[in-house]
């Protein structure tokens, strides 16, 4: 099975990918205001919104924030979660590297757990295209790690004997080529940081989030999906009965400056 990025829809898990898929962490928001981004007033654009995970997290600290999805189904399930969360987001449907959007529109392009999926360079130069002189670019992860002995680990190793097409195991959490994609659209003063968090899941919340992924239930067809959950579950009570599964996750985060218009970047 090819699993490149044409063959995986998330919008055929949208349900899990809305109850299961833990969103960012406050302490993300907490670093990335140290950075300038994420501040109350600023105009945001979050792209490959899914659910709306990130964009939430920065409407809730006071920013007008856009999301921007080529998935429907994706972003019917983040309008349902932000009426819950009594935030307010504005959607387009689109891919990043054929949006419309007006040139230097915002104060903050976001992309959380989606970079590896678009076509990198167009969509950096897109990035660069919609941002206002000065304004930054961030492209966040926020991965699950494979340690050893840990239900990660196992988890994975399952997923390869359903799916031995499946290629985003054995991750590290760090994200290096968007250094080079940021760089030759002409982003300066790149920074990065990353911390590590364990994730408490329930048993069946971990299977959600497992059938929610792309090596599951966003690339197989169903009756490949419900062989896969009914082995996940048996694995799970057989090596991991506790009730809380804590889960090894990795957050890194990148943020580059759009230049202003004497070429140097600089901070307001």
């Amino acid at each position: 099975m090819d699993m490149s990025a044409r063959n995986i829809d998330f919008g055929r898990t949208a349900d899990d990918y809305r109850r299961h898929r833990a969103g960012f962490p406050d302490s993300l928001f907490t670093r990335l205001a140290v950075h300038g981004v994420g501040i109350a007033g600023q105009r945001l654009l979050d792209i490959g919104t899914g659910t709306g995970s990130l964009a939430r997290g920065f409407a809730r600290r006071g920013c007008q924030v856009t999301g921007l999805d080529p998935s429907t189904n994706l972003t019917a399930q983040a309008r349902e979660l932000d009426g819950e969360a009594g935030v307010n987001i504005d959607y387009v449907t689109s891919r990043i590297e054929d949006n419309t959007l007006p040139d230097a529109s915002f104060d903050i392009v976001s992309a959380g757990q989606c970079w590896h999926w678009f076509d990198r360079p167009r969509a950096a130069a897109q990035c660069f295209r919609l941002l206002k002189p000065g304004g930054i670019v961030l492209c966040t992860n926020f991965d699950w790690l494979p340690a050893p002995g840990s239900v990660v680990e196992a988890t994975e190793k399952l997923i390869l004997e359903h799916n031995p097409a499946w290629t985003a195991h054995s991750g590290h959490g760090i994200h290096y080529k968007e250094f080079a994609d940021l760089t030759g659209a002409g982003f300066h003063a790149l920074q990065s940081f990353s911390f590590d968090e364990d994730v408490p899941y329930t048993h069946e919340s971990w299977r959600g989030r497992i059938r929610a992924s792309a090596g599951i239930a966003a690339s197989l067809p169903a009756d490949a999906v419900a062989r896969f959950d009914a082995a996940h579950a048996e694995m799970l009570v057989a090596r991991f009965p506790q009730e809380t599964l804590l889960t090894p996750h990795r957050i890194f985060a990148l943020v580059g400056r759009k230049p202003y218009g004497d070429g140097e970047p600089r901070r307001a």
